[in-house]
């Protein structure tokens, strides 16, 4: 066989070097109006069918990238083990749907009042750490915890304890052992019902933890305790201010109610959006922005809400 002549001619690499410069302008245009990454939480939102299949619904809802949930391949979402082969396919499967995976869910009650049940979180959070490389998963989603032994999505009033402190700050410590062995990023979340219940908190659970591999996942829906909602531009403010530079998940939900987690799709509630996404801008984060506490059928008019008013927030050509 006769091998061709790869060598390029002078007119190669003068169009060469054309087309370099046309592609770093147009990155220079793109990084000027970057922006979040529009996804969803797969699990919560499609929660039938196969993994093809919800990952289709999010491709065809014109989605950017998914938070992936082990169940969504059959699987507990914290399981004792992965089969071989399974991360692999669910890379192979999102990439070929032109989605990237943002973050996989990890959430167990790192504040539970039985030892035990935190040990068996930490175990199954190695087998997810353990796993993200072969998944193309660089963040691991998940939360404090709370005092109630039923529920760690539910209050306790032992939250704002010393021991709860100190069990929690344990546990989570372990847990960013675990990610800096596995080089994935762990994004722990803030919210009404946890021990970390605001944006101060945080702070200080990260400045005691001081991992690189300890960063934070923001919903703001999450982070207005009983009487505060006047107060919403004061703690969006606030918030930013102390945990921006640290966000790296970020959620959209709303709330019609303060003092306890928000429950409502995007633009359904009191959120003040406008607000919301010009500190993100302010902040440059260019990372996921996951829906979240909606239905499927809701999924285009929210998604349509967030891109009217990210497109407000550009400044005019």
């Amino acid at each position: 066989m006769e091998i061709p002549n790869l060598t390029p001619t002078r007119r190669d690499l003068l169009r060469i070097s054309a087309l370099a410069a046309s592609a770093a302008s147009a990155a220079g245009a793109s990084a000027k109006e970057a922006g979040p990454q529009l996804g969803i939480l797969l699990a919560t939102t499609y929660t039938k069918g196969t993994l093809q299949e919800r990952l289709d619904s999010a491709r065809a809802a014109g989605l950017a990238c998914v938070q992936i949930s082990m169940s969504c391949a059959g699987l507990p979402d914290m399981p004792d083990q992965i089969p071989a082969g399974l991360p692999a396919t669910i890379r192979r499967e999102a990439a070929a749907r032109h989605l990237a995976l943002a973050s996989l869910t990890g959430t167990f009650n790192m504040c539970h009042p039985d030892p035990e049940h935190r040990r068996t979180g930490l175990r199954r959070l190695r087998v997810l750490a353990e796993a993200c490389p072969e998944m193309g998963v660089s963040a691991i989603h998940l939360c404090t915890g709370t005092r109630d032994p039923q529920s760690m999505w539910r209050y306790h009033p032992d939250n704002s304890s010393p021991e709860s402190w100190r069990d929690m700050a344990a546990c989570v410590r372990e847990a960013a052992a675990i990610a800096r062995q596995a080089k994935v990023v762990l994004a722990f979340e803030p919210e009404m019902s946890n021990v970390v219940d605001s944006a101060r908190k945080a702070r200080r659970l990260m400045d005691e933890i001081g991992s690189p591999h300890l960063k934070v996942t923001l919903d703001p829906a999450n982070l207005f305790h009983k009487g505060e909602l006047p107060r919403m531009s004061e703690i969006l403010d606030e918030a930013f201010t102390l945990i921006g530079k640290d966000i790296v998940l970020c959620h959209a939900k709303d709330l019609d109610h303060d003092g306890e987690a928000g429950h409502k799709p995007a633009g359904h509630g009191l959120l003040d959006y406008d607000r919301y996404l010009r500190l993100l801008r302010q902040y440059n984060f260019q990372g996921p922005l996951l829906l979240h506490g909606l239905t499927a059928e809701q999924v285009p008019g929210c998604l349509a809400f967030l891109r009217a008013k990210l497109a407000s927030l550009q400044p005019p050509a």
